[in-house]
């Protein structure tokens, strides 16, 4: 897979090097040329000293190609733009924006970008966030020990029941929304595709989650 990251700080970096690491196909863009020394010199991915807000050279680094962009910039503001302009101006599938004000995240998910912050999503979730195409970690509580994980049921889920997907004192179904009407599931609800079901899940617990998702038939 293409993904663009916007910003190579310590985060940005990381990231690139995880994604590089799992075989992806990875541009780092940043406007400051000294920032790639972070990358070392055996990084096999591709540096572009741009202005990510500059139309043009966004454009020249493949965003419209891009299957997922992360805006992880020491700037919100700039995040922000930049993920929206790659969501809604190049249709980039999957978006996600660093931010310091996680009360922003459900504004921006409804405008299809996940938000993380440096205190309850770090390098590996922004990875997986990226590379799991069903699950998005919508919000973080406390020091990201619990997370509320947004999933849309995909057609070879259907038929399963929310047990199937419960892990008790780890992964709990908390709430179904099906045709616009939220409710909360019991373990024996049937899923249907184009559910859209909400789970707490114990950080450790995530992995066990995707494992069991695939397992279901619907990663």
């Amino acid at each position: 897979m293409k993904f663009i990251i916007i910003g190579c700080g310590r985060m940005g970096s990381g990231l690139a090097h995880r994604l590089v690491r799992s075989h992806h196909d990875v541009t780092v863009v940043d406007n400051d040329p000294l920032s790639f020394q972070r990358l070392g010199p055996g990084f096999s991915g591709t540096m572009r000293e741009h202005d990510a807000l500059d139309k043009e050279s966004f454009y020249e680094s493949g965003v419209a190609k891009a299957d997922g962009l992360a805006a992880v910039t020491g700037n919100d503001a700039i995040n922000i733009v930049v993920a929206r302009a790659a969501r809604q101006m190049f249709r980039v599938p999957k978006v996600i924006a660093r931010t310091h004000e996680p009360r922003y995240s459900e504004l921006y998910h409804k405008l299809g970008i996940q938000t993380v912050t440096n205190v309850s999503l770090g390098i590996e979730r922004i990875s997986e966030l990226l590379t799991f195409s069903h699950l998005d970690i919508v919000h973080g509580i406390g020091n990201g020990d619990v997370g509320i994980v947004r999933y849309d049921v995909p057609s070879l889920l259907a038929g399963h029941q929310v047990k199937d997907l419960t892990v008790p004192g780890e992964i709990i179904v908390i709430s179904l929304t099906r045709k616009g009407k939220t409710s909360i599931p019991t373990l024996g609800t049937t899923l249907e595709k184009g559910d859209v079901i909400h789970l707490a899940v114990e950080e450790h617990s995530v992995d066990r989650l995707k494992h069991g998702i695939h397992a279901a038939g619907g990663g």
